[in-house]
């Protein structure tokens, strides 16, 4: 049963969003496919295309969000995405605490054009235009436009150098935009390791060169010989700081097309059986990450998945 349920990527959340892939991680991922691995003869574009890849497929995440570095706000957060490379659709809604339960947002992405709309309990829809997508998520150091929209996507990619992140080997992937798609960052770079397929370092630049976010990874699951994200801490403008912690994950979710609606943010539905197959990961959507050392129980993180035995974390690095 395990083998059939082998994973895909992971965006974060990364841009932003991190997941698996689809056969071979479904939206995480569905079926015995092996999961992607770059090699030093990758070029910039098919280093990109086998991250973006992981990004691909549908699947039902909760993860919990610490918002803050002193009085820190928590939230607990259910997370519906299906993506592919020509659309996607992300829907975030939290369940606690209680006096936010049910504030929610949708995310469509079409081509390179985002829209998306805000639900506030009891009845308050908003719109959320192209020049919102920069703005905040529910008060965390990402915005938007980091759920959204992937720079692995982007027309200008380039492999601009290499660098040992805390003993791993990276390649560093340049990223832009180019002409016809609208950011408000002007180049992301992204220090990947090509052994396990995993940004351990993005930073995401304005048009004046100064690093607008960069996110964390603090800690990463090894799962069916792909390896995800479990921790991820973000740091955005202002000094604004969010930790997120995934808590389970289900994949190859089927979802009815009304979850994708302003109508559907209004009902906080869960896909059935998502309580059967849990794993401690990060957000897909996250496309930001960066470096960083264990913490707690120095690299053990439960899991579990139909009865499968406890598995390891590893250090970032």
């Amino acid at each position: 049963m395990a083998e059939q349920t082998s994973k895909r990527f992971v965006e974060l959340f990364m841009n932003l969003h991190f997941r698996v892939r689809r056969p071979c991680f479904v939206g995480i991922c569905l079926g015995l496919a092996l999961p992607y691995v770059a090699s030093a003869a990758d070029t910039a574009s098919e280093l990109a295309a086998k991250l973006r890849a992981k990004q691909s497929g549908s699947m039902f995440v909760r993860v919990r969000m610490e918002i803050g570095s002193g009085e820190k706000q928590t939230l607990q957060i259910q997370i519906k995405s299906r993506v592919s490379n020509a659309d996607g659709d992300i829907v975030y809604q939290i369940l606690f605490p209680k006096e936010r339960k049910g504030e929610s947002f949708l995310l469509h992405r079409s081509g390179h054009k985002f829209s998306g709309t805000v639900f506030t309990p009891p009845n308050n829809l908003k719109s959320i235009g192209s020049a919102e997508m920069k703005q905040s998520l529910f008060g965390s150091a990402l915005s938007y436009e980091d759920i959204i929209d992937s720079p692995f996507a982007w027309s200008q990619q380039a492999i601009v150098g290499t660098e040992d992140m805390d003993g791993t080997p990276c390649q560093i992937l340049e990223s832009k935009p180019g002409k016809g798609h609208t950011s408000s960052y002007s180049t992301v770079k992204s220090w990947v390791d090509p052994r396990r397929l995993v940004p351990l370092r993005i930073e995401k630049y304005d048009s004046s060169g100064k690093v607008v976010r960069r996110i964390n990874t603090t800690r990463v699951l090894l799962e069916g010989g792909d390896s995800l994200p479990v921790d991820l801490k973000v740091y955005g403008p202002g000094g604004s700081v969010t930790h997120i912690t995934g808590s389970r994950l289900k994949r190859g979710v089927s979802y009815a097309d009304t979850e994708f609606t302003p109508e559907g943010l209004k009902q906080l539905n869960v896909p059935p059986g998502s309580g059967s197959s849990e794993y401690k990961v990060c957000h897909p959507h996250l496309r930001t990450a960066s470096v960083g050392r264990p913490v707690g129980d120095g690299g053990i993180a439960k899991a579990k998945h139909f009865n499968a035995p406890l598995r390891p974390c590893e250090a970032a690095r």
